[in-house]
């Protein structure tokens, strides 16, 4: 093991590097490794010694028993697990500013980018739900009809003789955009119109939004945006994928990580379909261990995979609920409606507030060269993705779900 310390920082690595060694510290440490900067993230809390050492980065790290091992994982890093351990990739040119972050006191910044029926609805929740959490939660949209309206509704919302204990709503402007600590992106090109018989609604919408989103994944580069970049426009984990890319391009189409970093961005459509599952195993018997022992996994849309139970899985009960949670938003449309409200609450409004809370929660973060829905949270080591024992059933099923993501973008 290598120590190493600069301008006050502590560094523990396996490799040697350029920088000034230390005799062994007790100071909390840093450990930094080396991948190539556009192969995963490029920060993250560890859960797991093999994490350290890994060649790469991609769903083996759900569950680190499964991660190849290329040289022995460093036992000495294991005392400072428990103390939240974060890990930097030396080899990414914003490195030092990683390894010195902290998380931000104090209430939130919220904003969100189209303020249609999705982003209405979500603004309607934070406002009800964050009081906690979100002090202003900024709108803006091309529609100046529409930002004036939920301006003036959502702050005639309060409770009596209590009239700060709700965020306040503010209209901003989009040069005002990412100043704050949660962008959220729900602006879309269209949803397919109820009847339209299209199946896949989502993914009828990714090349019309890819366009959107690497704009203002653009705009947060000459921003310098060091938020929260969430992605509600569907479908997510393409799209948050997108975002990562056109956000680290230059002016010639070079990738040189300058811009969002990988843990950064953040897809919100797992919610609803973890939701959905729940709503299926209260109903059916069957189903009832998900609702203690359960999980889902992957993206809002094909490629979904919910396990009945991860300690006593039973695939063919998982891919019968799985299609159930699928398939939802077609019943809903049968019924002659969007369906817009349940997304809206429980994958963004829900889960963006568990985020900033930094609270367990369903959103898709990057894994190697994909994004993928799991359940996560923010520590003061960084992004930490659970890591738990998966029945070889339940792992081939989400091997098969990081294939479908790679072969979109």
């Amino acid at each position: 093991m290598y120590r190493y310390c600069e301008n006050g920082h502590h560094y523990i690595s396996c490799q040697p590097l350029p920088l000034p060694p230390a005799e062994n510290s007790r100071e909390h440490p840093v450990f930094l490794f080396r991948r190539p900067p556009e192969s995963g993230r490029a920060a993250f809390s560890v859960t797991a010694l093999s994490q350290l050492t890994a060649a790469r980065e991609d769903v083996s790290w759900l569950d680190s028993r499964r991660i190849p091992l290329t040289q022995a994982p460093p036992g000495e890093a294991a005392k400072w697990l428990p103390q939240g351990l974060r890990a930097v990739n030396f080899d990414h040119p914003r490195w030092r500013e990683m390894a010195a972050w902290q998380p931000a006191a104090g209430k939130k910044r919220v904003h969100i980018l189209a303020i249609g029926d999705v982003g209405s609805t979500i603004a309607m929740g934070l406002k009800l739900l964050a009081g906690d959490t979100v002090d202003v939660i900024g709108i803006c949209d091309i529609n100046e009809t529409a930002v004036k309206r939920w301006e003036f509704e959502l702050n005639q919302v309060t409770w009596p003789w209590r009239y700060d204990a709700m965020p306040t709503v503010e209209i901003v402007s989009q040069e005002r955009l990412f100043d704050c600590d949660a962008f959220l992106f729900v602006a879309s090109k269209g949803i397919p119109p109820v009847g339209s018989g299209v199946q896949d609604v989502r993914m009828a919408q990714f090349q019309a939004n890819r366009t959107l989103v690497e704009l203002y994944a653009r705009k947060a580069r000459c921003a310098r945006f060091r938020g929260l970049f969430c992605v509600i426009s569907d479908p997510v984990d393409p799209l948050s994928r997108a975002a990562l890319l056109a956000s680290n391009r230059d002016e010639n189409g070079v990738y040189d990580g300058m811009g969002l970093l990988p843990q950064q961005i953040q897809g919100y459509g797992l919610g609803v379909m973890n939701a959905r599952a729940a709503y299926y195993a209260k109903q059916d018997p069957r189903f009832a261990a998900f609702l203690t022992e359960g999980r889902a996994f992957g993206p809002h849309g094909t490629g979904l995979v919910i396990a009945n139970s991860v300690e006593h899985y039973e695939d063919g009960l998982s891919r019968e609920l799985t299609e159930l949670a699928l398939t939802a938003n077609l019943k809903m449309r049968e019924l002659g409606f969007k369906p817009y409200v349940a997304p809206a609450l429980s994958s963004a409004a829900l889960s963006v507030l568990l985020t900033l809370r930094g609270e367990w929660h369903y959103g898709s973060v990057c894994l190697g060269d994909v994004f993928m829905g799991v359940k996560n949270r923010y520590t003061a080591a960084g992004l930490e993705t659970e890591d738990l024992p998966l029945p070889d059933a339940l792992f081939r099923r989400l091997t098969e779900t990081q294939d479908i993501l790679r072969k979109i973008i």
